[in-house]
């Protein structure tokens, strides 16, 4: 077999749901978008059902009908976009809950679907989605008077402990949101690390669960093993790749991995990767190409048959700090050519 291979461990991402929900006093839900962050939102949720999660969030509603065909009737699941047009059929016939963003979708929602329970997601601050305060004012009344289920808000930089941004945004939601009879959301993984003055009624853990920053307590999730293809002695002056951007200052063992930048191994973090062979790095040497990359492994006693990109070496944010990016885009690029595993007890 010469496809990588890419484990998710099922259990690990069960351990790190548990750690985040006993970090808190409230019931923990679990975000599962974009095919739970690349690990497979059925299999992800399924194993945190068994948990004891019982709200599960996701993108948009095509998400959504994926997700309960996986899970069947009972837990919640919540979708981020909302009510849009063409909705009304899955958010009804399949259970979903909306979370209504603007006027224009709660006009919608209860037109089309009147009794159906939607959420409420209102803008604190960050201007992405969401009910801005006049808006909400303006809504607040007839909302409370429907099966409404939950309000939430998203922090911008929940990421960064000390920035007076969270503490603007906290003032801001329970402005918003003090005295309403309903349970409420403003934390995902990094609000929970906030401290409990963000954790109101429901935490929503996202990247956290799958082994990313800022939870630096996690258990990897997602491995991915390369096979190599083939081993060859280079001698000084010699160069690797296209390009030539890398030449050997002395003779060296070059191995090439069967794995590139269509896998979502991003061409950037070459130069500041290494792949690992037991405990030994091997450095990543010339360009990635698209399914192939040469690695340095002439510290090794022999040549190995595979390396390991991803996993307890090299975490999804070792990668992306080498690539110039966020631990959320190595996951989510991981190519559809991978052998998928799932480790499960």
């Amino acid at each position: 077999m010469t496809a990588a291979t890419l484990t998710i461990d099922l259990d690990a991402i069960a351990a790190n749901w548990r750690a985040l929900d006993a970090l808190t006093s409230c019931e923990t839900a679990a975000v599962v978008k974009a095919d739970g962050y690349g690990c497979g939102a059925g299999k992800v949720a399924r194993r945190l059902a068994r948990e004891g999660a019982r709200r599960f969030f996701v993108a948009v509603a095509e998400e959504g009908a994926a997700l309960r065909e996986a899970l069947g009737p009972g837990p919640e699941i919540n979708v981020f976009s909302g009510h849009m047009p063409g909705d009304t059929d899955m958010i009804h016939d399949l259970s979903l809950t909306p979370m209504i963003n603007s006027l224009d979708q709660m006009l919608r929602h209860l037109e089309a679907l009147p009794g159906h329970p939607f959420g409420i997601q209102l803008d604190s601050g960050m201007n992405r989605l969401g009910m801005e305060p006049a808006e909400w004012i303006a809504l607040r009344d007839i909302a409370t008077q429907q099966n409404m289920t939950l309000v939430m808000s998203h922090l911008a930089c929940a990421d960064e402990p000390d920035h007076p941004m969270n503490a603007q945004q906290l003032r801001i939601f329970k402005e918003m949101t003090d005295g309403l009879d309903v349970p409420r959301s403003l934390a995902a993984t990094g609000g929970i690390l906030l401290g409990p003055d963000y954790h109101f009624d429901i935490t929503r853990p996202g990247v956290g669960l799958y082994g990313g920053a800022p939870f630096t307590d996690a258990q990897p999730a997602a491995h991915v093993s390369v096979p190599v293809i083939q081993v060859r002695d280079v001698e000084a002056g010699e160069t690797v790749g296209y390009g030539n951007t890398w030449t050997a200052p002395s003779p060296a063992r070059i191995a090439t991995i069967a794995a590139g930048y269509a896998d979502g191994i991003i061409r950037a973090m070459g130069p500041k990767t290494s792949v690992w062979v037991g405990d030994t790095p091997c450095p990543i040497v010339g360009r990635i190409s698209m399914d192939l990359i040469g690695v340095d492994v002439s510290d090794l006693d022999s040549d190995p048959r595979a390396v390991e990109l991803l996993g307890h070496h090299n975490s999804v944010d070792t990668l992306a700090d080498a690539a110039g990016t966020i631990g959320y885009e190595i996951l989510t690029s991981l190519g559809s050519r991978y052998r998928r595993r799932y480790h499960s007890t």
